[in-house]
């Protein structure tokens, strides 16, 4: 359709571009910088994440008005990896007893005597999701423990001096399963899985993750308050504050503390400029969220998807009428 000369019309248009990761995928894969950066790669992205067609430019030559700007972060279950072939996390020297405190001989299966020497240890090795059900059992156990039977398929039993017994034969049955039918289990603590939680080192799951719907410590606190958010007009900072300071006005809200949102889910409940900021026709703009604390940014890098973070620019566009 042609455009109609001279004429210009002003619409509500609000702007918006996002940080995406998917499931199984970590912050880190994303963006590996202390810098998210919004409005600048714009290409391969659905409706979702996105409604800029070029980078940093406004399209055509269109005008913007910015009387807005907010910070959205979606509150989404985290799935894990489950590849079994890489990033296992692990710990070992485990004691296998049973509801009596006994520990078992490696070479029978059968309860060990009294002060034995040599007795069966365990080792436990799973893959991240495999962790993540683990800390999930814990948050519901009454005890704050979580036990597995010595035949269960993360376990791996060894005699005293490390060698592998699983699957070794006493009598045409397997010595992990003579042990637990006996009552042999491994007993995980908190302490135990966290150890586990550090052998993935960057593939480890954040603290914030491991019980995401506590109603403390969530994700969306942990971005919100330990980064900064600045706007860029022509090279030129417009604002820059930390990200508390625009609230989403959008999501999910609660007041029964099992999920968070940053914000009232209000567009009026969010941060609007004083003044107008004026984004010219092809002129560059850009938001940076920065993670100015390096220990907090390896935190924040390990944050497991699904995960996106919106920043939307509310205001009016002029252009061309057709």
């Amino acid at each position: 359709m042609a455009v109609v000369q001279g004429i210009r019309e002003k619409v509500h248009l609000p702007l918006y571009d996002s940080v995406s990761v998917d499931k199984e995928e970590q912050l880190f894969d994303v963006e590996k910088s202390g810098t998210l950066k919004f409005f600048v790669n714009v290409q391969g992205k659905t409706k979702l994440q996105t409604n800029l067609q070029s980078a940093s430019l406004l399209p055509h030559y269109n005008t913007f008005e910015a009387r807005a700007m907010r910070v959205v972060i979606s509150d989404l279950p985290p799935e894990f990896p489950d590849d079994d072939k890489k990033d296992l996390a692990t710990t070992d020297d485990l004691d296998v007893e049973d509801d009596n405190g006994n520990d078992f001989d490696p070479t029978t299966g059968a309860i060990a005597a009294p002060g034995a020497t040599s007795i069966v240890t365990a080792t436990v090795e799973t893959t991240v999701d495999g962790l993540s059900r683990l800390y999930k059992e814990l948050a519901d156990s009454d005890d704050g423990e979580v036990d597995l039977d010595a035949n269960d398929p993360d376990v791996t039993l060894n005699d005293s001096s490390g060698n592998e017994i699983t699957g070794n034969q006493v009598g045409g049955q397997n010595i992990e399963d003579i042990i637990t039918d006996a009552g042999g289990t491994i007993t995980l603590t908190r302490d135990d899985l966290d150890d586990m939680n550090d052998s993935l080192k960057a593939k480890a799951i954040p603290k914030e993750q491991t019980d995401p719907n506590n109603g403390s410590g969530t994700i969306i606190g942990k971005l919100v308050y330990n980064t900064v958010t600045s706007l860029f007009v022509g090279e030129k900072v417009m604002i820059s504050m930390p990200t508390w300071f625009f609230p989403a006005g959008a999501g999910p809200y609660s007041e029964t503390g099992k999920f968070t949102t940053h914000g009232e889910p209000s567009p009026t409940a969010t941060f609007r400029f004083a003044e107008p900021i004026y984004i010219d026709k092809q002129q560059n703009f850009r938001v940076e969220i920065e993670v100015p604390d390096s220990d907090v940014l390896k935190d924040i890098q390990k944050i497991y998807g699904p995960l996106n973070i919106w920043v939307v620019l509310d205001g009016y566009m002029t252009r061309d009428v057709q």
